[in-house]
């Protein structure tokens, strides 16, 4: 069996040893692999839609994804963001445990300076008290995207600047272990192993390694950022009640079909609606994909379109296969988190089901062989 030109074992890797983490643990890595695949769900309008639909349209999707066997369903906080349903990521991920079975559920995540460390501990810890072993916790440094909305929920821009002591302020409450608040518990959170992951880059990467966390990151600034983050968190990185060693989790757009054109046109939909809304200040629902490729596009608007296109992934099984092993050869990541999303629903599942079905070539031990076709 095979993963574009790298001929793998196909054989399931037994866990790796942290199960209660949500995540493999043990050796070192000594060659390039997958072992993990799991998805992030931005709960994205749609055109003819609205956010009521887009929230239940997540819910069903999770139910989806869980069957694929993709290993965790993450949902995200966008506030007054007119194309993205996802404000209230706990409530959400509370709906999607709900809704399923096995598959991890969590957030990708909660922007801790919108919110008091004591609060987001008690509503981790209802969610982990209700399903046991099966939540993440996801925290991010955003604020409101605008001075309107950050008015609206009370914090300024420069709020971000103290993520670092609310995340040490929030593992104390879940590990009763905190002293800014003499006689203050998180109930029901304390005690409770919720497994935590920074949504970063840059000086987030080293707050990660310093609090020995693990590590989501994308190439936003491109792979020479990526990169270098990467590679700062893992030399920085002190072990941890948590994490004994570097985890490392890449999110990214991957999207698969029978021809590179299909998988590409997948992508445009969310991609033009992230170029919209930097030159328009607003993020809209997404469009079909012939309406916007209709659209006249300033040559400017098209390039941007180009580069936002070109920062992803997509192609046939064996160019998606291709490009993730030089993905995970160049950033040794742990786990992919995809994160990519279309007008077209059942396209997008069609994708992740192309996906799932490239990764079952990937998953292997890791002694297993690897030998590189001529």
């Amino acid at each position: 069996m095979y993963w574009g030109r790298r001929y793998l074992k196909r054989r399931r890797p037994e866990p790796l040893g942290a199960p209660e983490l949500g995540m493999p643990a043990g050796p070192r890595r000594v060659e390039p692999r997958v072992s993990t695949l799991s998805v992030l769900d931005r709960s994205p309008t749609r055109r003819g839609g609205d956010a009521p639909r887009a929230l239940r349209d997540t819910v069903a999707f999770a139910r989806e994804i869980e069957a694929l066997g993709y290993h965790r369903f993450w949902v995200s906080e966008h506030h007054s963001v007119p194309g993205v349903a996802g404000s209230a990521p706990t409530v959400l991920a509370a709906a999607v445990a709900a809704a399923t079975e096995r598959i991890r559920v969590g957030t990708g995540g909660v922007m801790l300076p919108n919110h008091r460390p004591l609060v987001v501990a008690e509503q981790f810890g209802v969610l982990e008290s209700l399903f046991p072993g099966r939540v993440d916790m996801g925290l991010g440094r955003s604020v409101g995207f605008t001075g309107g909305v950050r008015q609206a929920l009370g914090h300024e821009k420069d709020d971000a600047d103290r993520f670092g002591d609310q995340v040490r302020e929030l593992l104390g409450f879940l590990a009763g272990d905190q002293t800014a608040y003499p006689g203050v518990h998180a109930v029901p959170a304390e005690g409770l192993r919720v497994p935590a992951f920074l949504l970063a880059t840059g000086a987030g990467a080293r707050l990660a390694a310093e609090l020995g966390l693990p590590l989501v990151i994308a190439p936003v600034r491109g792979e020479g950022p990526l990169l270098e983050a990467i590679a700062g968190y893992r030399a920085g990185f002190q072990p941890s009640a948590q994490s004994s060693r570097p985890y490392v989790v890449v999110s990214t757009a991957i999207a698969v079909a029978e021809t590179a054109e299909r998988a590409r046109r997948l992508l445009i939909p969310e991609a033009w609606s992230t170029v919209y809304s930097r030159t328009h200040g607003v993020f809209p629902p997404l469009s079909p994909v012939e309406e916007i490729l209709a659209t006249p596009l300033s040559e400017r608007d098209r390039e941007r379109l180009d580069r936002a296109l070109d920062g992803q992934i997509a192609g046939t099984p064996d160019e998606v296969g291709d490009r993730l092993a030089d993905l995970v050869a160049k950033t040794g990541a742990d786990e992919i988190l995809v994160t990519t999303s279309t007008f077209d629903q059942a396209e997008r599942l069609d994708s992740y089901r192309g996906l799932a079905e490239v990764a079952d070539h990937a998953f292997r031990p890791l002694d297993a062989v690897v030998q590189v076709a001529n």
